[in-house]
Order: C-alpha cells, then structure tokens, then sequence
C-alpha cells in the first residue's frame, strides 16, 4: 500500500536505522510491498524515482527497495567506494521533491547486502547507479543530499534549474 513520504525536515528523518534480522524477513514482505507502492505512485505524480530508503517511510530499518528494469531488495546494505574518483551531480530526493542539491559522489562504489532469502549479494556500482545508491544509502544512516551539499549556493528549486 502507498505510504506517505517524510519531507525534509521530519527528526525521523535524520536517525539512524537498525539492522533487519533473518527473523524479520517474514514480516518484511508487506514492507517491501509499500516500498514498491510508494516509489510506484511517486514515479506516476513525478515522473521521477528509481530508488526508496525504508526510513522515508518511517521504517528504521536498514531497507533499501531498487526497481529500474527490476526490483532488487537490499537488506543491511554496506556501501565501500572503489575508487576516489568522484563525480559532482544534482541531487533530488523524494522527500524534497522539488528541490536540487549540487553534491560530490563516488564514480564507483560496491554493495554487499542480505537478499530476501538471506544469501549475501555483492554488486559493482558505476555512474548514476553509483550516484543512486550512495544517496539513499546514506537515508539510512539519517544523512540527506542538504547534508552533503557542496557549498551554500547548491540549493536549486526544480522549476528554475
């Protein structure tokens, strides 16, 4: 079911989220399904939303729910860049929908996470896949794209950018 997105600004917002269980897997499939739900009705309103952290929702676990060609689940994900590269995007937020913020993010990055049936997955990350996980990763340990931004001036409202 669709749930409502915590705006910028919401305290649950910054807090850090607990790590998922083995145990809590089956109480996780209606979780995953209001991720899905969620990402689904903003990506209809926005035209925009690949990618939902559990804590915009107000779950404080450590979820992340993927769906760009197909869903992918990532429970207690470790995020590692591999390389210092880093590349200078504009970041957008669910939970800021109409707002830009001009960040630094690494070009290549590796997540290794627990899927559904608990086996661990590792995934290399490039580009804008890179870009994506890091920023909702970053959800779950409380920190926002406003929280990284490059300096004062990286604030861009949608409509004028």
């Amino acid at each position: 079911m669709e749930q409502k997105i915590l705006l910028l600004g919401n305290p649950v917002l910054y807090e850090v989220s607990t790590p998922v269980a083995k145990s809590d897997i089956p109480q996780l499939v209606p979780v995953i399904q209001d991720l899905h739900d969620t990402l689904m009705a903003f990506r209809k309103k926005y035209h925009a939303g690949r990618a939902i952290a559990a804590p915009q929702i107000g779950i404080k676990k450590r979820i992340l729910y993927m769906c760009i060609d197909k869903p992918v689940i990532f429970l207690n994900p470790v995020l590692e860049p591999v390389s210092k590269e880093t590349m200078e995007v504009m970041d957008d937020c669910m939970s800021f929908p109409n707002l830009l913020v001009k960040v630094l993010r690494y070009k290549k990055c590796k997540i290794t996470y627990r899927d559904l049936q608990w086996q661990k997955q590792e995934m290399l990350l490039e580009g804008d896949v890179s870009e994506l996980l890091q920023h909702e990763y970053d959800h779950l340990d409380g920190i926002l794209a406003t929280m990284r931004a490059m300096d004062p001036r990286s604030f861009y409202l949608k409509e004028t950018y």
